[in-house]
């Protein structure tokens, strides 16, 4: 079988290089194994000088910039493609037209799922310590205020936490933080009685998980139906000391009633790692609330953890050429609820 990288350099290549993810052992196996027949990133501007390669391609290897194409460009440019082998998460913007043309399309989504789910599993058990109550700034100011605070955290031996969402990245978390021994509470219309019981956790509505929990962490897919799903109601019944984690999408959020909700409580506190914008503007409270922690959307894959992306399409080439069921597949039914 031969393959092409299908990749659309772009500026932000300087946050998550490309060459991080297809290194120089990646690409070497890539050749021997995948047969690929040029290194060179394959794009749109420099599609007409590689169309011989493009037409040949029978699958093509891409990570985050992947350029998107019409069903008729794909028919024109790559008339050979069976597959796209994706080392990143969400496939949306580019994968229906693949799609429709009976190109299958594989996602690493459960590899970039591993870093958000560590990210968000050592921050719900830290602020269930009261971690970051305490440290910002009320310990330096006071340190009677910021022992008291501490006092009030629930710590995390039977501890109530909700998740919304039971994707990929929500399972993940249930599975780290089973050693905690917490209550886990999991909003998620698409979870079944018998998952959950598989699982260990409870369903539960969106206000039983707000108004129960003394973390929420936002796990839910990025699609219509949960654009501001987050909304004032639901903010405003969390409970005095609790923390909501966002590693979701802003847009989730009312963003004007999670500030509200901040400034009315001051031991409530949020860990956002997106908001909407991204970065938020510049005249937003969320800069100088003293109860807001803000990170640069770093919560998935970056460093070494971008190899294991590669790594696991590499193993779903291997079981798509031997003819083996998939694991990490994308369908056009699953794009209606990925995030």
């Amino acid at each position: 079988m031969k393959s092409i990288f299908l990749i659309e350099k772009k500026g932000d290549d300087a946050i998550r290089p490309v060459t991080q993810i297809y290194t120089d052992n990646i690409v070497a196996r890539l050749r021997d194994e995948a047969g690929l027949i040029s290194e060179t990133y394959i794009n749109r501007s420099n599609l007409p000088g590689h169309l011989p390669e493009a037409r040949e391609a029978e699958a093509a290897f891409s990570t985050w910039n992947m350029p998107a194409f019409s069903k008729e460009e794909i028919a024109a440019y790559f008339p050979n493609l069976r597959a796209v082998f994706y080392s990143a998460g969400s496939v949306k913007s580019f994968a229906h037209p693949f799609l429709e043309r009976g190109v299958r399309v594989f996602s690493a989504y459960a590899a970039n799922a591993v870093p958000v789910a560590e990210f968000c599993a050592a921050q719900i058990v830290l602020a269930n310590k009261g971690f970051f109550q305490c440290c910002k700034p009320s310990y330096r100011a006071d340190y009677a205020l910021a022992a008291a605070r501490f006092s009030h955290c629930p710590g995390n031996y039977g501890a109530r936490v909700g998740l919304l969402g039971a994707g990929a990245v929500g399972r993940l978390v249930i599975q780290y933080l089973a050693p905690y021994r917490l209550e886990l509470f999991v909003y998620d219309p698409f979870l079944s009685d018998e998952e959950a019981n598989t699982l260990g956790v409870t369903k539960a509505s969106l206000e039983t998980v707000f108004q129960s929990c003394s973390v929420v962490s936002n796990h839910l897919a990025d699609v219509p139906e949960t654009r501001g799903i987050i909304n004032g109601d639901l903010l405003a019944r969390m409970p005095s000391y609790s923390t909501f984690l966002n590693t979701g999408r802003g847009a989730q959020v009312d963003e004007g009633a999670l500030i509200q909700k901040l400034k009315s409580d001051p031991t409530f506190t949020a860990l956002l790692d997106v908001t909407d914008p991204e970065p938020p503007e510049d005249a937003s409270p969320l800069y100088h609330l003293p109860n807001v922690y803000l990170t640069p959307h770093m919560a998935g894959s970056s460093g070494r953890e971008l190899v294991r992306m590669a790594e696991y399409m590499l193993e779903e080439f291997h079981r798509f050429q031997r003819g083996e069921p998939a694991k990490y597949e994308v369908t056009l039914k699953m794009l209606e609820k990925m995030a």
